[in-house]
């Protein structure tokens, strides 16, 4: 079980500008981070550096179970959730395959689908191809692998940008049953999330 994230020190670079250096942030179960900052800051680039796309250019990046620190390609396998600002869905598949493909891929389970299925409103659109389907919708079909197929750390990039009022609603309640449930969350956002977190402004205003 994943129960924490320690990140020390770090630096990341793009090309040759500095994005943010010497950052330090620590999340334990229940907590809730919100990144913000100017377009360009590195909000989205942090995220992909924990979930180990990106290598920082210095600095750590811990994670932490109950027996110590858990080895890094392990947490990220098993331990943490990426939604990016793209869906990633394919257009030609429905609703329903791309949700059966990410649970299937994802190792969650029948039961875990048909949860988010419920908490998402989502059979109605299971047979509508994705690219027919509305912005705010996708992202609907996006975040069910967070409930098909659960794991404690999301990382979610501006994940209420597409949703309509009652969406952003109903998306923060799912988001505060995850952390009531002990989980932890790291969202970069430009619109405050509809419940308290802990700000962490990277700046690159101008």
């Amino acid at each position: 079980m994943l129960d924490g994230l320690r990140i020390a020190d770090l630096a990341l670079m793009r090309g040759d500008r500095l994005l943010f250096g010497q950052l330090f942030l620590e999340l334990s179960r229940g907590e809730a981070v919100s990144l913000t900052g100017g377009n360009g800051a590195g909000k989205s680039s942090l995220l992909r550096a924990v979930a180990g796309f990106i290598r920082p250019d210095a600095g750590q990046i811990a994670f932490v179970g109950n027996g110590g620190e858990v080895e890094a390609a392990e947490a990220r396998h098993r331990g943490l959730h990426l939604t990016g600002h793209l869906e990633g869905l394919k257009p030609t598949r429905t609703a329903r395959q791309e949700m059966d493909f990410q649970n299937r891929f994802l190792g969650g389970s029948p039961e875990g689908m048909a949860r988010a299925i419920e908490q998402l409103q989502l059979e109605p659109l299971l047979d509508l191809e994705t690219r027919r389907l509305s912005a705010g919708q996708k992202r609907r079909v996006s975040m069910a692998r967070l409930i098909s197929a659960p794991r404690p750390l999301w990382l979610l990039d501006e994940p209420l940008a597409p949703l309509d009022s009652v969406w952003r609603q109903r998306m923060g309640t799912l988001m505060q049953a995850h952390l009531a449930g002990g989980g932890m969350i790291i969202a970069a956002v430009h619109d405050p999330l509809p419940f308290d977190t802990v700000p962490l402004d990277l700046g690159g205003r101008s």
